[in-house]
């Protein structure tokens, strides 16, 4: 269909006239439609896909977790479940499969109808994780029903760790530090955090004595916080001068007990050999 528009235009006083043809189709225009080949991709921040950080640190009795990393799909929907893969870069990183994390499947689902789901990572607690992280490469890779078009957004690196370290705080309130003190802090009191401002000094120094009096009298402490999950066991049966401090959600995890033959007294040993006080 022609259509044609008469333009009346002026020019100093002079007037032209234009006749502007327009060409356009007798049928209704199409609507535009979405319909793109479908992919996917991690649904992360940049930092997010730089390094997802995660620490074991204030839990221990923790001998596992799941991190669980949002996928998204580029494309259409559609009303029948579909399956992307994933794979650890092996070579890339110093994560070790079954010791750090658990293998990934063969495949993970996006429902029907679903345009998000999440790729669940199982990570392990262990004992080595204190001294040093270790990093898991994740990438995506093109399956039957989804692609991987944009290759700068299927990758992250995830980072684990189970280290403490020593706060600002805690000199103020709990004098001498060991990560393995600081362990024992967090179990007694689950608290992660103490302010430095003087006004909180009653509190803070009420929070710190609940350590002094379980590093005093830990077979006490153990009987009556049986809630918490922790036991001591002797290292050698029949013998009384070492336990082990653990809890059995975790018992990879544990804490030397010793008497000392000097005092009587028993202390905890920490990580560079010493009572802890």
């Amino acid at each position: 269909m022609r259509q044609y528009i008469l333009i009346l235009l002026s020019k100093k006083g002079c007037y032209l006239l234009c006749m502007v043809l327009l060409t356009a189709a007798c049928k209704k225009a199409e609507p535009l439609t979405f319909d793109h080949a479908a992919n996917i991709y991690f649904d992360l921040s940049q930092e997010q896909r730089d390094s997802i950080s995660y620490t074991f640190a204030y839990d221990l009795a923790k001998a596992a977790d799941t991190i669980n990393i949002p996928v998204t799909i580029s494309g259409k929907r559609i009303s029948q479940d579909r399956f992307y893969t994933a794979y650890v870069e092996a070579d890339s990183s110093t994560a070790v499969a079954g010791i750090h994390y658990k293998p990934l499947e063969q495949q993970y689902p996006i429902r029907a109808d679903q345009g998000k789901a999440v790729l669940p990572l199982v990570v392990y607690n262990r004992p080595d994780l204190e001294d040093s992280s270790r990093t898991i490469i994740l990438k995506l890779k093109a399956s039957p029903d989804l692609g991987i078009e944009n290759p700068t957004i299927i990758r992250t690196r995830v980072v684990l760790s189970a280290r403490l370290e020593q706060p600002a705080w805690w000199i103020m309130w709990c004098g001498a530090y060991s990560r393995t003190k600081h362990q024992l802090f967090l179990i007694v009191t689950g608290i992660t955090e103490l302010s430095t401002a003087g006004l909180d000094a009653p509190k803070n120094l009420y929070i710190a004595n609940l350590l002094t009096v379980m590093l005093n009298n830990p077979f006490d402490w153990v009987a009556n916080n049986a809630g918490k999950g922790y036991v001591l066991e002797a290292v050698t049966p029949g013998n009384t001068n070492t336990y082990y401090f653990y809890t059995p959600q975790n018992p990879n995890k544990k804490i030397l007990l010793q008497k000392n033959t000097g005092s009587g007294r028993y202390f905890f040993i920490d990580e560079n050999g010493q009572e802890v006080r």
